[in-house]
């Protein structure tokens, strides 16, 4: 195995593709129903719902970073949903960002 990219559903490509660029992803489009989202070796693919009214569940991926706190305040300063970073019992400063459509990205940096 070489790598994995999570896919996001999506109802609104275009409106994800402006929040993953102001997140520092650089994006790309296919033929206004698809999507790829890159920053620092990590994608993430954005498709969008055949039923643009059907409700999807929520999906998710985790991301290791240096910094939690770093990211989450980068991420807060685009006007991102973010859950600020918290100290867990397994030794990880974890926070979440929760896209436009429910979608999350958990990130979490070693505790020091």
């Amino acid at each position: 195995m070489k790598r994995i990219a999570p896919i996001f559903p999506v109802h609104d490509l275009a409106a994800s593709i402006r929040h993953y660029q102001l997140l520092g992803f650089t994006v790309r489009e296919y033929e206004g129903v698809y999507g790829l989202a890159n920053r620092d070796g990590v994608e993430i693919h954005l498709g969008t719902l055949a039923d643009q009214n059907s409700e999807s569940a929520n999906h998710s991926a985790y991301l290791w970073v240096d910094d939690s706190d770093a990211l989450a305040q980068e991420w807060q300063a685009v006007g991102a949903e973010v859950h600020i970073p918290e100290d867990t019992d397994w030794g990880q400063h974890e926070g979440a960002m929760v896209d436009p459509d429910g979608n999350v990205i958990r990130f979490g940096s070693p505790i020091d």
